[in-house]
């Protein structure tokens, strides 16, 4: 239970820092660069409430998914499945492939691989 808690707390901290930056934010860096590094820690976070226990391979399985979700935004699908009229469908499934946001994405799985790393070696398991 302190696990599932844990990764709570830490998800809607990090949902919520997601949000004020779409909001705040309009820069040129913060935005577009941290915002996708951070996304897919907050995915990380949201799984391990569900599967608390050690996943070694969770942060490549995160990274698989935001690629094929980022493919599917260069094969234009929200437009394919009519979806644009959708605005919150639209801003979570994306419009513009970006391989700078790949790039990003394996930026914050790497982050959470060695968090992943460092737990694996921790005695004392959170």
């Amino acid at each position: 239970m302190k696990k599932r808690l844990f990764y709570f707390l830490m998800t809607v901290i990090l949902f919520l820092t997601e949000v004020f930056i779409a909001i705040y934010v309009h820069d040129n860096f913060i935005r577009p660069y941290i915002g996708d590094v951070l996304v897919v820690i907050v995915i990380y976070m949201f799984l391990r409430i569900i599967i608390p226990d050690k996943i070694k391979l969770l942060p490549l399985y995160v990274f698989i998914f935001a690629v094929f979700v980022e493919i599917m935004q260069y094969i234009n699908i929200v437009q394919i499945l009519g979806l644009e009229s959708n605005k919150i469908l639209s801003i979570a499934i994306g419009s513009s492939f970006d391989l700078k946001d790949i790039l990003c994405y394996a930026v914050g799985c790497g982050i959470m691989g060695v968090y992943e790393y460092v737990l694996w070696k921790k005695d004392n398991y959170i």
